[in-house]
């Protein structure tokens, strides 16, 4: 038996994932579970009961490998919970729920503005305050003194320990409730009494406290284990990426892939993000890191668009076997001219105004999923470009592996790094560096070569008929 392991709660948008770690980084176990979109009436909400059961039920099996001394939550962003009386007050709205957008009107006119928090406007519940001032309108008591808004990671980190805590890299992703430069919550927070319902910040890496007896109860887990308060995942994925040198230092960007594409550039230091600089109508936003500095970021949805476009479900499926034959399928689908025009994901990404569709759609599946590669190379490219990524990019998460993705990428920015790692889990490992900040990865970065077959043409049609799409709206 192993005695003072770590346990990583990553509840992501599609997936919620546990993994166990030695405090030496090494990987004992991992679960996960697709999580489900539950209907609460008015409104879609997060399956908070369905990913709790399972917590319950796997915790009480890694228990059985060891002494487990911590738990570390990590959470999606664009989701809060609201409790009171030590329970959910309603179920926690999935941010893909279209109902904010018909409030649209009065919360835009009370929002602060971009250049102060560095927040886009966003469809649907991607801004947290909308999310809120939907709820209110619903339920015009809910946020009525003694309520609490917990943000994803803290929801699960106060429902493990009784402790309430906000965190900054949760409240600056895209929630309408921080100014990132002030180091404040936003006036919108200020003036609707939502600042009164957050709970005091703590830092990512503090632990809160201990497990409460009827977790202790559930899980078989003793008085020793310490809950820590956890951040958003893309962040523990930059904090992951930072183990390595080539990435540790300035002037490097992390993209981390999943079903968000996020880009995250760590600049020299704050001083030099100007948010004018930043296109808010493009899905730009500035993230905060686990120390609070800004972080410069875009955005799109790539993982469901690979997903829609190739017909594939990446989450279950290894993609790995499938490279050598899909980057045997470019030279082809570069000589039928066959690509994709952004976007499958509308109101998203660098290019949220334009409906997507295909030119020319292979009927063989390997040039299919080839060109969708190579769609999502381009748009990624973009979004690299927006934030003035250079010098060395880490691609990281389930789409690292996916070669023509990565080289194809390469292949358009020959002035830069591009780098893989061999690391399956980024985001657990990144949470585990909050706890053990020394921790260096086993193994080293991978750099990435370029296509062997030119793709400049092939992107300069793409982008002359992308700009024909956007004059023709």
């Amino acid at each position: 038996m192993r005695d003072d392991l770590i346990a990583v709660l990553d509840v992501g948008k599609t997936l919620a994932k546990l993994s166990l770690w030695t405090r030496s980084g090494d990987l004992l176990a991992k679960d996960s579970r697709p999580n489900a979109r539950i209907d609460a009436g008015a409104y879609v909400a997060l399956d908070a009961d369905g990913i709790e059961a399972w917590l319950a039920q796997t915790l009480t099996a890694f228990a059985k490998q060891g002494r487990i001394g911590a738990i570390i939550p990590v959470g999606h962003g664009a989701a809060a919970a609201i409790v009171r009386d030590g329970k959910l007050a309603c179920p926690p709205i999935d941010y893909e729920e279209p109902g904010p957008d018909a409030a649209r009107g009065p919360y835009e006119a009370a929002r602060d503005a971009f250049r102060h928090t560095g927040s886009p406007a966003l469809p649907g519940g991607l801004n947290l305050g909308a999310q809120l001032h939907y709820l209110q309108g619903l339920r015009p008591g809910l946020l009525a003194p003694g309520a609490q808004i917990l943000l994803w990671p803290q929801y699960w980190a106060w429902r493990l320990s009784g402790v309430a805590a906000s965190e900054v890299t949760s409240l600056g992703c895209h929630s309408d409730l921080w100014r990132p430069k002030d180091r404040r919550v936003s006036d919108l927070a200020r003036e609707r009494g939502w600042d009164q319902a957050l709970p005091p910040l703590a830092e990512a890496g503090a632990a809160l406290g201990g497990l409460t007896d009827a977790w202790r109860a559930r899980t078989g887990l003793d008085e020793a284990v310490r809950v820590y308060c956890g951040l958003h995942d893309s962040n523990a994925a930059l904090l992951a990426a930072r183990g390595f040198a080539e990435i540790a230092q300035a002037e490097s960007t992390v993209l981390s892939t999943g079903t968000w594409f996020v880009a995250m550039r760590s600049p020299e230091d704050d001083a030099s993000v100007e948010l004018s600089r930043l296109s808010e109508d493009r899905d730009c936003l500035i993230n905060v890191d686990a120390f609070g500095k800004l972080v410069p970021s875009a955005r799109f949805m790539g993982g469901r668009e690979i997903e829609i476009l190739a017909g594939v479900d990446t989450r279950r499926v290894d993609i790995k076997p499938d490279q050598p034959a899909l980057l045997a399928a470019v030279p082809a689908v570069l000589a039928a001219g066959a690509r994709v025009l952004p976007t499958f994901a509308p109101g998203f990404g660098p290019y949220p105004g334009h409906r997507g569709r295909w030119i020319n759609m292979p009927t063989d599946q390997a040039e299919r999923r080839a060109a969708v590669c190579l769609y999502a190379a381009l748009v990624a490219n973009e979004s690299l470009d927006l934030i003035g990524a250079r010098e060395r990019i880490l691609v990281e998460g389930r789409f690292a592996e996916a070669e023509v993705f990565v080289r194809a990428l390469a292949s358009l920015r020959p002035r830069d790094q591009i780098y893989v790692s061999n690391a399956h889990n980024d985001v657990s490992y990144g949470a585990l560096r909050l706890i053990e900040p020394t921790l260096k990865p086993a193994t080293a970065l991978t750099p990435v070569a370029p296509l062997e077959v030119s793709i400049a043409r092939y992107a300069q049609d793409w982008r002359r008929d992308v700009e024909r799409t956007e004059h023709a709206a």
